[in-house]
């Protein structure tokens, strides 16, 4: 039998395949899964056939092909990535790309993380690992969101879900970011959560989402730093900043005997007190302890 020459080269690089073991698929404190899984949990879908069959798959405008091919590269299971152009109903020839993933396990995978088989859009929420928070909102807002300027030339960034627990939990991570409040509430016509951003509120939370080599869309991202360009112009006024009521300034108010006693020992206005002491006072919001 011949002997090994330990000067001989390698024929493959096994460090290159360690890193793309499947144990490390969907890590999603690795930004990359994280903002991967926040795409596919939003634009993607999970098909159940006979047997253990099924597919995990994710269709979008042909111009975006590029950030499949990453989902491709990530993945250490064999996808493809296919093209189609067909009608639909808003154009003649619509030139669409998808990526397919068949392999049980990394379905097993991305299911108990939380994408569901079949209907999803109501009922997926934010993971319950560990996660890179700014990724995962990255992923969603790339699949179901828009990033740009209104036809008045004011930039903006919005969200659509029809998943509450979503809705909510990127209201509550962009206060943190930009100081405004949302409270999501359901449209009428769709019943669907549509929460917007705009003007300095929007830079601030695309700067902050779409960092320098960070994995998205190539057209959100060069919008995410074309909208950083934006200034407000001369005599554009800026929205009052939102009042922080707390059960201790709750207390004064009610305890106050006029509304200009509550309005000077708040330092606010007696219209803001007016408002707040009618909805304490109605049930809208809870009395303090």
């Amino acid at each position: 039998m011949a002997e090994h020459d330990p000067n001989a080269p390698a024929l493959f690089d096994i460090s290159a395949l360690a890193a793309e073991s499947p144990t490390s698929f969907m890590d999603l404190e690795d930004p990359r899964y994280a903002y991967m899984f926040g795409f596919l949990q939003a634009d993607g879908h999970l098909a159940r056939s006979t047997g253990q069959k099924g597919r995990l798959t994710a269709e979008i405008n042909a111009r975006d092909i590029h950030i499949l091919y990453e989902f491709q590269r990530l993945t250490p299971y064999y996808s493809s990535v296919t093209e189609r152009v067909r009608t639909t109903n808003f154009a003649a020839q619509h030139h669409s790309a998808t990526w397919s993933l068949c392999a049980l396990e990394a379905r097993t995978i991305v299911n108990e993380l939380g994408i569901p088989y079949g209907k999803k859009s109501r009922v997926i929420r934010p993971p319950r690992v560990a996660f890179s928070r700014r990724d995962y909102l990255r992923g969603c807002i790339d699949a179901d969101g828009s990033l740009g300027w209104t036809a008045e030339g004011i930039p903006f960034l919005s969200f659509t879900s029809a998943s509450t627990a979503v809705a909510a939990y990127l209201c509550h991570y962009t206060k943190k970011i930009t100081g405004a409040e949302r409270i999501a509430g359901r449209n009428t016509r769709d019943q669907v959560y549509v929460i917007t951003y705009f003007k300095e509120q929007a830079q601030r939370l695309a700067e902050h989402l779409y960092y320098p080599d960070c994995l998205a869309l190539d057209h959100k991202k060069a919008n995410a730093a074309a909208i950083q360009t934006w200034v407000r112009p001369p005599g554009m006024k800026k929205a009052a900043p939102r009042i922080e009521w707390s059960p201790d300034k709750d207390r004064i108010l009610l305890a106050a005997p006029n509304l200009a006693q509550a309005a000077a020992t708040l330092r606010l206005s007696q219209s803001a007190c007016q408002v707040r002491r009618w909805k304490l006072t109605h049930g809208l919001v809870p009395l303090p302890d």
